[in-house]
C-alpha cells in the first residue's frame, strides 16, 4: 500500500506517471514529494512507486 495524500492505495509497484495520468491529474499544473523528496517532471515515467512509500501530490492554483 501507497500513502497518497494521505488515503492508503493499492499503488505499489505502479509507475508513477501511470498513476498520475489514471487519476486525471494535469501534469503541468502539479508538484509530487514522495517520502519527503521532490520527484522531478521528467523521472516521473521511470519513477516506481514502492509499498509503504508516502506520496503528496499539489496542485498549483493561480489567481490574483
Amino acid at each position: 500500500m501507497v500513502r497518497i495524500n494521505g488515503k492508503q492505495e493499492a499503488a505499489a509497484g505502479m509507475v508513477l506517471l501511470d498513476y498520475l495520468e489514471q487519476n486525471h491529474y494535469a501534469l503541468k499544473g502539479i508538484a509530487v514529494e514522495c517520502n519527503e523528496e521532490m520527484i522531478e517532471k521528467s523521472r516521473y515515467a521511470e519513477y516506481v512507486l514502492q509499498d509503504g512509500d508516502a506520496v503528496e501530490i499539489v496542485s498549483f492554483v493561480g489567481g490574483g
